[in-house]
């Protein structure tokens, strides 16, 4: 049996890094929610607020080790699979993942040991400020990842020399053409990412009658959060597509399958499905609406852009993934805001935490922002090549000469040892979350069972009536 080693290091790298990416996602908005809830409890006094942080805390902790192991082998695979890269772009990239540990890992890994081991050992103000420290270095760490690989998909402020990428201007280098738009897009969707597992985590104690206090406080900070920033996520993922359009044209041709402008046609469609067909250069089942596309792409009626066909055959992305990858992601983005738009209108009339149909659902939504994320992931990815720095380093010229059983093998073992490791974290997680935040629960009224989590509407409706709200 042939192995193909360079597809076979394009999935163990997607297989790692879709691993990894969850993780940093999660505990950047997590560090801000942490820190937001420090800076409520010294200003205010209440309790609640201590109590919330010190357990998400908990959750943090665990999700940041998780996702520094699962990102230390990235770098190795620079060196195993993908050699030439490292050649040929490492003089830009190399120094901007280099100013990513002096900066934000480095300012992370100073205030982190007293905001997971400062409480009630240092002073409020400064486990306060310990906390909003950690929020600031994950931010920037997501500034400089983002920045480094913002670079590969509109690279800027160098020149070639002899084959390789030489930084000419590092302030275009860092603030490349997609960058803005992509570190405001990345940042605030971690932030929606931590606001539906807080959401969830909240609903879920509401729903079993655990916690009133604490877990309607978690509801009200998640859905106040979801209701402004979703559609917020919404307008900044509309300029996103209109700089990618612009440097990116057969990106946003691969997830719109458009194949050609139809000669005398005016406007581009919005393909709702298809099924692409690349053999045959056209759609299979397809549904669209006439210049739908062209309104959001264009923002006009009749203007088009680039098809696939007007782009070379070995420049042209694979079809299926971004197209597919990308209305998941719309679709999911929809979601979030009817969530957060029903969930702020029932809080405005006061029946939130009495409206079953609507809490009862809400645990099982925290897995839409790492689905969405994934998503938009594998969107700007796939749709990058054959590009792995667009315009300077093609993906098939990267590659290391090694052998493709030898990609399998190791493939093989990431699965498995991932497999267990994040197995066995996940499990912890749903632990601490069971065991709930630090300091009793409180009880049901009497006559009524103290019911597991998840539990039937008797217990909701006590901890809608407990005191506290």
């Amino acid at each position: 049996m042939e192995f193909d080693p360079v597809l076979l290091a394009r999935i163990q790298f997607a297989f790692t890094v879709s691993f990894h990416i969850i993780f940093p996602s999660f505990t950047i908005g997590l560090a801000a929610y942490i820190a937001t809830l420090e800076v409520l409890w010294i200003t205010t006094g209440h309790e609640r607020y201590h109590r919330i942080a010190r357990f998400f805390t908990k959750i943090f902790a665990v999700s940041f080790a998780m996702g520094v192991v699962s990102g230390i082998v990235l770098s190795y695979q620079f060196g195993t699979n993908w050699s030439r890269f490292s050649h040929v772009v490492g003089n830009v990239v190399g120094p901007l993942i280099g100013y990513e540990v002096l900066t934000a890992f480095f300012l992370e890994a100073t205030f982190l040991g007293i905001m997971l081991f400062g409480w009630n050992r240092v002073p409020r103000g400064l486990h306060v400020f310990a906390c909003v420290m950690v929020a600031v270095g994950t931010t920037l760490s997501a500034f400089w990842i983002l920045s480094a690989n913002s670079w590969m998909q509109t690279p800027a402020g160098y020149e070639m020399i002899d084959g390789v990428a030489h930084p000419t201007d590092w302030l275009a280098a860092i603030f490349n053409p997609s960058f803005p738009y992509r570190l405001a897009h990345m940042v605030t969707a971690c932030y929606l990412t931590t606001a539906f597992v807080v959401l969830a985590v909240g609903a879920r104690y509401v729903h079993a009658g655990r916690y009133p206090e604490d877990s309607r406080t978690m509801m009200r900070m998640a859905i106040g959060l979801i209701a402004i920033m979703a559609p917020i996520q919404a307008f900044i993922g509309d300029q996103h597509g209109l700089n990618t359009l612009e440097y990116q044209p057969a990106k946003v041709a691969a997830i719109e399958a458009h194949w050609q402008n139809e000669p005398g046609a005016e406007g581009v469609p919005l393909v709702l499905f298809a099924i692409p067909n690349e053999a045959e250069e056209r759609n299979d089942y397809q549904i669209a609406i006439p210049h739908l596309g062209s309104l959001i792409l264009t923002h006009s009626w009749r203007d088009t852009f680039k098809g696939l066909k007007e782009f070379a055959p070995e420049d042209r992305p694979p079809v299926a993934i971004p197209f597919f990858a990308f209305r998941v992601m719309v679709g999911l983005g929809l979601l979030m805001i009817a969530i957060g738009w029903i969930g702020a209108w029932l809080l405005w009339r006061r029946r939130l935490f009495e409206t079953d149909w609507f809490v009862g659902p809400l645990q099982y939504v925290w897995p839409i922002g790492f689905v969405t994320i994934l998503s938009g992931w594998f969107v700007t990815e796939v749709g990058r090549q054959p590009w792995l720095a667009t315009g300077v380093l093609r993906t098939l010229d990267a590659a290391s000469p090694i052998e493709g059983w030898q990609v399998a093998t190791t493939l093989a073992l990431f699965v498995v040892v991932y497999g267990i490791v994040f197995s066995g974290g996940i499990y912890y997680i749903n632990r601490l979350i069971v065991r709930g935040p630090q300091g009793p629960a409180v009880e049901p009224p009497e006559g009524l069972p103290n019911r597991p989590l998840a539990s039937a509407h008797e217990a909701t409706r006590a901890a809608i009536n407990a005191p506290g709200e």
